[in-house]
């Protein structure tokens, strides 16, 4: 992920300038945006194509399943506690899913 925030800074700091400009030349808020967006897009297009991949890549590692969880440490006290319970515990099952109940 730290690809990614590299690459989206980049574009920030591509975008950030030239909208102030475009502000000062008056071209109005939403044309400033809009220009100042597609030059930041090309001028990122062109120039930062590793920087891209690599921030694709990172997402793609991501979201293929093949990364590992992101955890809280609030979590990961809570999962070593529960292995630490079961490990002393042998006889003790954990179920995923509640039982069903009889239908009355």
């Amino acid at each position: 992920m730290v690809a990614f925030l590299k690459y989206s800074l980049i574009r920030l700091a591509l975008f950030a300038p030239l909208f102030v400009l475009f502000m000062f030349l008056q071209l109005g808020a939403v044309l400033s945006v809009i220009c100042a967006g597609l030059i930041a897009f090309a001028i990122s297009y062109l120039f930062f194509q590793k920087q891209r991949d690599d921030a694709t890549a990172s997402l793609h590692h991501r979201f293929s399943g093949k990364a590992k969880p992101l955890r809280s440490a609030g979590e990961v006290a809570d999962a070593d506690a529960e292995d630490k319970l079961l490990d002393s515990n042998p006889d003790v099952t954990i179920r995923t899913s509640t039982p069903k109940t009889p239908e009355a």
